[in-house]
């Protein structure tokens, strides 16, 4: 395998979770290259159809009786259905029948598989929402119309019947499903990642996907926990467009939107997130300090944290410069066996493995509390 270089270190000890299960292998290499742990936890696989009789014989019809309008609703649809058709040896004869075709997409996506195709988009929907290349269509008006409709892989969001409705003949075709998550274990392990601090990014690159993550989640019993990292700052959840966050900002979360529907762009919005200092943080007399899964950033610097110190430094930074008792931050560690003094022990490691002196301070008789610069505001 091709080693690539660094170009960053912006996403050094950020675990970013991936619930995407195509075109991962793309955007995990973008990641790791700006120092990010990437665990791949798809939550649904793409079950192909290109072998299908039914798609084969809906292909044929729009050759023999070739469409007005193309609705494509997946990049990964439509090129599943281009490739089948060369596959079956009449690609040509297809590309032929959509020559004089007006073609409608739903979203970004869509529109560069178009594109890549050798056609020209004529609309593309902007919310990136089948609500939307649905109203276009009704309003543009469909009496008499023969419309050839690309299902997305969790059906057609009623389109076809819509379309039908309003007088269009309607030929769907549905070139992929979704699937059950091809290892279900580790989707529960990224739901838990995500809620017990093991994780700083969860990425979604379909609606719904996003929406079986979310009812793992629940199943799990950890929507709550994830919810809170959520608004905290500690987690971000990031979505490729608008209708694959949906089923997120539906449950209740605000996502990071890439802004140009691609992952290109995805993987621009967590960099971004995490230079512009979105993260977690507090600005104390050592500078700022910012939380990660893997430990913490000050002043722009990474320090690597065991998961003890970790514990001990997120409580710190949580109190805000008020002193937090042996026997509090006692409770929080695990295998302490009763005793402050594994808690002495802890912050000790802990000042060592940040290197600022007097940056973690001892209030004699209480407790421990971060040295927070005065006026400073928790972020």
């Amino acid at each position: 395998m091709l080693n690539r270089p660094m170009l960053s270190a912006t996403l050094d000890g950020c675990a970013i979770i991936i619930t995407a299960d195509r075109r991962s292998v793309e955007l995990t290499a973008a990641l790791e290259r700006h120092g990010a742990r990437v665990q791949h936890a798809p939550a649904l696989t793409i079950v192909p159809h290109a072998d299908d009789a039914a798609l084969s014989a809906r292909t044929r019809e729009l050759i023999a009786a070739p469409p007005d309008t193309v609705v494509v609703t997946t990049g990964v649809g439509f090129r599943g259905w281009m490739e089948a058709a060369d596959e079956e040896g009449i690609g040509d004869d297809l590309h032929r029948a959509l020559a004089g075709a007006r073609f409608m997409a739903r979203g970004p996506k869509a529109r560069g598989a178009i594109q890549q195709a050798g056609f020209a988009t004529t609309w593309v929907a902007e919310s990136e929402t089948a609500a939307e290349l649905g109203s276009y269509l009704v309003d543009e008006g469909l009496t008499g119309r023969r419309i050839a409709l690309q299902r997305h892989g969790a059906g057609a969001d009623g389109l076809d019947t819509l379309c039908a409705a309003h007088g269009a003949d309607v030929v769907s075709l549905t070139v992929y499903r979704w699937g059950p998550p091809p290892e279900p274990d580790i989707v529960r392990r990224s739901v838990h990642a995500a809620a017990g601090g093991d994780a700083d990014a969860v990425l979604f690159t379909s609606a719904p996907g996003a929406a079986q993550w979310v009812a793992c989640a629940v199943i799990e019993g950890v929507l709550p926990a994830v919810a809170r990292r959520a608004a905290s700052g500690r987690l971000l959840l990031a979505a490729v467009g608008p209708a694959t966050a949906a089923p997120l900002t539906t449950a209740g979360f605000t996502v990071a939107i890439a802004d140009r529907g691609r992952l290109g762009a995805l993987v621009r919005t967590v960099i971004t997130h995490f230079a512009a200092g979105g993260a977690h943080s507090v600005e104390t007399t050592a500078g700022r300090l910012e939380l990660r899964s893997g430990g913490a950033v000050l002043n722009g610097a990474f320090l690597p944290l065991s998961p003890t110190c970790s514990c001990l430094l997120d409580l710190l930074v949580d109190a805000d410069g008020a002193v937090v008792s042996r026997r509090a931050l006692q409770r929080a560690l695990p295998r302490s066996a009763g005793s402050t003094h594994a808690v002495d022990m802890a912050v000790a490691r802990l000042r060592e493995a940040l290197g600022a002196h007097g940056l973690v301070r001892t209030v004699i008789k209480r407790g421990y509390r971060l040295d927070v610069r005065e006026g400073a505001v928790l972020s």
